[in-house]
């Protein structure tokens, strides 16, 4: 155990150690130390008044003011979004400008601006009005003159034959009577023309001939062109209507289906120098108004383009702003004394920092009180703090997704630095694709700089994220590739001469009969003499199948040992004794003891039968291993092997149970005991309890959780073990897809005399090899690995209940922000 306290810390494996901490702040100097406090990022405040609403907290007036100043911002920037004005990322150099200042600028910009878009809205809706106008000058028009024609010669049929008046009588006289449209009296006809929408207009024209029961008729013409709607300001298709009808009573009906209906209707004179007068008058309108609108919104712009080249820095301003006064409204507030008590989490290191950034709110803020910072017992469990680079981030995120690790509790994603990629490269094994993945995460990397600067979308984001462990992926995948020597499927004789050679001279039946070895095995991987060759499956699958269970087993026997030093550090006796122990003893009496086996069967060449060892190890462990024995003494070995595994699982059952029940006891009797070094006297710091954070406690529920957890370890040895089959099923997939690809989509075409089909081919197998082995194989590798780290190997050890620590600090505001 000496050993081990002479190795030096590792900053990364256990969090950063916490202290809670007490402020007592002046009011004068408050704004200043919490602003410098947001500035530093080191401290975590404690709502003070969680059971206040926000409304009934000190600096609720400030916070509104500046969520009203919020609101205007964003209203600023959706208008410069809208009218796709540039402004600059950076702000330009102007003077600096306190909060009462800059809402008021803000709030002349505002009305400003809203003045503007009034009168934009209004000159634009004339302008569509008149447009719409000068639509229906031009087609009603025409329909007035083709009813004056239609009624003319209708007028001169009448008088050369017999005409039947019992045949659509009401439809013609309203033709008769359209020669006569400049008369007045009760019997003349009318029109009303106006515009409506194209949708509408077949339900519009059943509803007039409802209405009026068929005494009007009704003509139509498209607008030809898609027209700004006055109302909605969307482009839409419309067509242009005239209603010809007879009497004061229908025309009231008409105009109101035409107002249900939403169609505009416009006054078009009958005689034809009138309409052209009128159209020339509308048309010179709408060139002014064009002229009036263009000016206006070249000034809008100018206006936006002014308030823009702030926004960013307006916006960070508040933002802090805000971020102040609802950290101050965390705080208590001492009437009496004129201050404010805060409470909250701080790494140690940070302690003098912190000091530091007080001091000098003391000294800007003019105050003539000091601030007090001193250190508080609490029995609150602290935060979890991970101090991380950008190399380490995406790797700390992977494991605080299964869960935030307890304070001091050991970190797994420093293991998961090397495994996690490493277990990814046993899957996804091939230098070639590993050289596609090694190019796509250099690409991220160099253009680093740029790309965190733009907004990406969610799958860029994603990868930019996790570049550094795409980089480590991609160059254990050219590791293993090499291994198993594949480049895109194919072998190559990189380190030097196969190890194997033909029968004969022609090798025609090399993959059939077999080869034979003339010189030392092949330096470095896999021979390229396995490949295509008839014993090729099934020497990759005993050689992947077995090297998936020892990484499994070792892994697992890591995992197992980190929770011993997870004991260790904190104290934990029992722990070690009636869980560490039993469970190092039961995985590797069976698992280990199999990993064994493969080792011995490598290095001796052995043919024993290891399936037929496991399994009569169990139904006679007595029995005679005949030729599956690899050596002395092993039949003695498995038998002790089995009697250690069987006395384990009532090792991690029944013991810590009663013993933390006669602890409990001793303790609540007010008996002296001999502290056995671990947590579990403490009924608030007992992890592995049911009682923890409770007064009373409950030995069945106790007794039932141990139970829990040792069957769980029990059958997760089997269960964990076969799951890191998965290795070598994935990398089988992986291999025997890309030969597939290569041999029926590359080869198969490369066999045409067609430079087309050539091509055709080729074509086909990059677009596979890119999107179905780059994007989804590395998909699947990739959630395979995590499930091997999060399930298999941190149960072993990992309890991920505690919560991160959260400073208040304004490099976050981005993150946090609505």
């Amino acid at each position: 155990m000496g050993v081990f306290d002479r190795l030096p810390p590792m900053d990364h494996l256990r969090s950063e150690k916490m202290c809670f901490v007490q402020l007592i702040i002046p009011a004068e100097s408050a704004r200043v130390a919490v602003t410098y406090l947001g500035e530093l990022g080191l401290l975590q405040f404690k709502d003070l008044n969680e059971d206040k609403s926000p409304f009934q907290r000190i600096f609720v007036n400030q916070v509104k003011r500046c969520a009203e100043m919020s609101r205007k911002l964003r209203f600023f920037s959706d208008q410069i979004n809208k009218a796709s004005v540039r402004s600059s990322v950076r702000p330009a150099l102007e003077p600096e400008i306190d909060l009462e200042e800059l809402e008021v600028r803000l709030g002349e910009h505002e009305h400003e601006l809203l003045e503007m878009n009034t009168n934009s809205d209004k000159l634009q809706q004339t302008y569509n009005e008149l447009l719409e106008f000068k639509l229906v000058l031009t087609k009603a028009g025409g329909i007035l003159a083709s009813s004056h024609n239609h009624a003319a010669s209708a007028e001169r049929e009448l008088d050369e034959n017999i005409y039947d008046r019992e045949v659509d009588e009401g439809n013609a006289y309203l033709l008769e009577q359209g020669v006569h449209q400049g008369s007045s009296g009760n019997s003349g006809v009318r029109f009303v023309s106006g515009i409506i929408l194209k949708s509408k207009a077949l339900a519009f024209e059943r509803m007039l001939f409802r209405a009026t029961r068929g005494n009007m008729l009704f003509n139509q013409a498209p607008a030809g062109e898609p027209v700004t709607d006055p109302i909605s300001g969307e482009e839409v298709e419309k067509t242009v209507f005239v209603v010809f009808f007879s009497g004061e009573q229908a025309k009231a009906k008409i105009l109101k289906i035409c107002d249900s209906f939403g169609a505009s209707c416009y006054p078009v004179p009958e005689e034809m120098i009138k309409q052209r007068q009128i159209f020339n008058e509308v048309s010179a309108r709408l060139s002014d108004l064009e002229v009036t609108l263009d000016a206006g919104i070249q000034h809008r712009n100018k206006a936006l383009e002014s308030v823009g080249s702030q926004l960013w820095r307006w916006t960070i301003m508040v933002q802090k702003e805000k971020a102040v006064y609802d950290t101050l409204n965390m705080l208590n507030f001492d009437v009496t004394k004129k201050c404010l008590v805060g409470e909250g989490w701080c790494p140690i290191f940070a302690k003098s920092q912190i000091k530091d950034c007080l001091q000098r709110a003391t000294l800007h803020s003019n105050s003539q009180v000091g601030i007090i910072f001193h250190e508080m017992d609490t029995i609150e469990s602290p935060p979890t703090y991970f101090r991380t680079d950008k190399f380490t981030n995406a790797f700390q995120e992977i494991v605080d997704a299964y869960g935030v690790a307890r304070y001091q509790e050991a970190n797994p994603a420093v293991y998961s630095v090397v495994t996690f990629p490493f277990l990814f490269a046993v899957m996804f094994g091939d230098w070639g694709h590993g050289i596609c993945l090694l190019l796509g995460a250099l690409v991220l990397i160099l253009r680093e700089k740029k790309l965190s600067s733009q907004k990406l979308g969610s799958f860029m984001e994603m990868a930019f994220g996790g570049r550094y462990v795409i980089l480590l992926m991609a160059i254990f995948s050219i590791y293993c590739g090499l291994i198993y020597n594949e480049f895109f499927s194919v072998p190559f004789h990189i380190f030097g001469k196969s190890a194997y050679q033909c029968r004969d001279k022609s090798c025609s039946d090399a993959y059939t009969v077999g080869l034979i070895k003339v010189r030392d095995a092949y330096p470095f991987g896999v021979d390229p003499s396995w490949r295509g060759s008839r014993s090729e499956l099934p020497f990759l699958n005993s050689l992947k199948m077995k090297m998936s269970i020892l990484m499994g087993v070792a892994q697992m026997n890591l995992g197992i040992a980190l929770s011993y030093f997870d004991a260790r550090f904190h104290g934990n006796a029992l722990d070690i004794r009636y869980q560490f122990i039993p469970q190092m003893i039961f995985l590797n009496s069976l698992f280990g003891y199999l990993a064994l086996l493969i080792l011995i069967k490598w290095c001796t060449g052995s043919q024993a039968d290891l399936y037929h060892v496991m399994i009569y190890m169990f139904l006679d462990p007595a029995g005679d291993l005949g030729e599956n024995q690899l050596f002395w003494g092993q039949k003695e070995l498995q038998i002790l092997l089995l009697l250690l595994a069987l006395v384990a699982v009532p090792w991690m059952l029944f013991p810590k149970p009663f013993i933390l029940k006669k602890l409990h006891k001793e303790r609540f009797q007010g008996h002296t005991y001999r502290f056995l070094g671990t947590s579990e006297m403490d009924p608030d710091s007992e992890p592995d309890s049911a009682r923890a954070r409770h007064d009373d406690f409950n030995f069945s529920e106790v007794f039932v959780h141990q139970m829990i957890h040792s069957i769980e370890f029990v059958l997760g040895a089997v269960s964990n073990t076969a799951s890191y089959l998965r290795l070598w099923a994935l990398s089988l997939a992986h291999s025997e897809l890309s030969t597939v690809f290569y041999e029926k989509l590359l080869l198969l075409t490369w066999g045409y005399d067609s430079f087309i089909v050539k091509l055709g081919g080729l074509v086909v197998f990059a677009f596979a090899t890119a999107f179905i082995l780059l994007m989804m194989e590395t998909l699947s590798a990739f959630l395979h690995a995590l499930r091997l780290h999060w399930v298999e190997f941190m149960n072993k050890f990992y309890h991920g209940d505690g919560y991160k620590f959260k400073p208040f600090s304004f490099a976050l505001l981005a993150d946090d922000e609505d």
